[in-house]
C-alpha cells in the first residue's frame, strides 16, 4: 500500500510544459492530501483526517478573509486574499500526514513528501501568486494540522502533535 500511494504521488506530480513548476504546485495541492486520505482510509482513521483537513481549510480561508485588503493579504500581483497560501497549506497538510502516519517507517518517503510540499510553496512564490511570508505561513498551518491527531472515542477526546520523517 505504501509503495502504491508513493507511486500515485510521483505519477500525478510529473510537470509538463513551460509552466511545469506552477503545474507541479497545483498538482501537489491535491495529490498529497488525496494520497494521505487514501492512507487514512486504509488505516481506519478517515474521520480524524477529515476533521483536521476541514479545520485546516477553515483556518486558511478565515485568515484570507481577515487579512483581505491589508498589506499582509496583498498578493504580489496586487490582488487580495493572499495570506496565507492555500496551495502551501494543503500540500503541507498532506505531506505531514503521510510522513507521520503513513510512512513513519519510511523516512525517505516522508522526506520526499515534505520536499514536494516545500517545492509547492516555492512554486507559489516563483509564479508571483504569493510572497515568501504568505507561502511559509500556509505551509506552517498545513504541516501543523497534518502532524496533529484528534483521538476521539466514546471515552473522550485527545490531542497530540508530532512531526516525523
Amino acid at each position: 500500500m505504501r509503495v502504491a500511494v508513493a507511486g500515485l504521488v510521483c505519477v500525478l506530480a510529473m510537470p509538463a510544459g513551460a509552466d511545469g513548476l506552477e503545474r507541479f504546485g497545483t498538482t501537489m495541492k491535491y495529490t498529497l492530501p488525496l494520497a494521505a486520505a487514501v492512507c487514512a482510509a486504509d488505516q481506519d482513521r478517515l474521520e480524524d483526517f477529515a476533521i483536521r483537513g476541514v479545520l485546516q481549510a477553515a483556518v486558511v480561508l478565515g485568515l484570507k478573509a481577515v487579512f483581505d485588503g491589508s498589506a499582509l493579504g496583498a498578493r504580489p500581483t496586487g490582488e487580495g486574499r493572499g495570506f496565507p497560501s492555500g496551495h502551501s497549506a494543503a500540500a503541507g497538510f498532506g505531506a505531514a500526514d503521510l510522513a507521520g502516519k503513513c510512512w513513519e517507517d519510511e523516512p525517505v518517503l516522508g522526506a520526499a513528501a515534505y520536499g514536494a510540499a516545500g517545492l509547492t510553496a516555492y512554486s507559489r512564490v516563483q509564479v508571483g501568486e504569493h510572497t515568501t511570508d504568505q507561502a511559509l505561513a500556509g505551509a506552517l498551518i498545513g504541516i501543523s494540522f497534518g502532524a496533529a491527531s484528534f483521538g476521539m472515542s466514546p471515552n473522550g477526546a485527545a490531542f497530540s502533535l508530532g512531526l516525523r520523517f
